[in-house]
């Protein structure tokens, strides 16, 4: 079908089609202003986002919740690692006002894992929703989340309080490479979650995303995708893994963009209803589209 992945000898220079010009521009500054006044943080600065520069441009940015220090230690990932500091109440107030200063219509909500917090951090994305809706009722929400490793019922249930949203949880790679690229983590706990979260909400759109370019290979991923639509997951993002930092796992192969054009349509076979394949997808880039197929 097409060549299998490259070995860790055959790296080669970030190809082309990989390399993306610095951010710039007056919509930019000023969400990075906002943002700044505000004192919040994104998963854009925080995990070294390619994407960062388009999508402040639009006027778009993940806003990262409960900190920037996770509790976990996975090999893909740049965010610090460490003990985090306490929720800080007033973090929901400050994102209400951000939504309300970008004017923003959709957000997506994403936070580091708590596996410190009894319920994961589920009480303060429940938070931080209500504060933006009694600034902004007509918001749309898509709610990014850690696997709430020891509270999944119970995260399920504190959300329930805050619907509609997109529910998504990432997966991010086969469950092979579990151990080197998210130790922390548990595949099958992760798609339990997204079976939970489709059973539990009435009527909502469940995602995840996945990376490429880690080692895995046709036949683990095409079984990822199935393992998705198993658990009912209405979503996806498949893009290629880029290394965020020194300390990050290497990049095993740069894919091309012909083969996110066959996920793309393997994805489509499957069943999902929105996809997103190209080797920048990222799990909220052009979240806010309703198709994206």
């Amino acid at each position: 079908m097409y060549e299998s992945p490259a070995t860790s000898n055959e790296r080669r220079k970030l190809p082309p089609w990989l390399r993306r010009p610095l951010p710039a521009g007056q919509m930019y500054e000023k969400v990075e202003g906002i943002l700044t006044r505000q004192r919040l943080d994104t998963i854009c600065n925080n995990a070294n986002c390619p994407n960062q520069g388009e999508c402040w441009s639009r006027g778009t940015a993940t806003v990262l919740i409960l900190g920037n220090i996770c509790t976990r230690n996975c090999k893909f990932c740049s965010v610090a690692k460490g003990k985090p500091a306490p929720p800080d109440p007033t973090e929901p107030l400050r994102l209400a006002e951000m939504a309300k200063q970008m004017q923003l219509k959709y957000i997506v909500i994403t936070s580091v894992d708590r596996d410190d917090l009894p319920d994961g951090g589920a009480g303060h994305f429940r938070d931080c929703i209500n504060k933006v809706r009694q600034q902004c009722p007509d918001m749309k929400f898509e709610l990014l989340t850690p696997d709430f490793r020891d509270c999944q019922a119970q995260a399920i249930e504190i959300l329930r309080e805050v619907l509609p949203f997109v529910f998504a949880h990432n997966v991010e790679t086969v469950p092979l490479l579990y151990p080197i690229a998210r130790s922390g983590g548990d595949y099958q706990q992760s798609l339990n979650l997204l079976g939970m979260a489709k059973e539990a909400y009435d009527g909502i759109q469940t995602k995840s995303s996945i990376m490429l370019g880690l080692g895995e290979t046709v036949t683990e991923v095409t079984q990822v995708l199935r393992d998705l639509r198993g658990v009912g997951c209405d979503r996806i993002t498949i893009g290629q893994y880029l290394k965020p930092s020194k300390d990050s796992l290497e990049v095993v192969e740069y894919v091309p963009p012909a083969r996110f054009d066959f996920w793309r349509q393997k994805a489509i076979e499957l069943g999902f209803s929105w996809v997103i394949s190209a080797p920048f997808a990222r799990s909220s880039y052009f979240a806010e589209q309703e198709h994206a197929v």
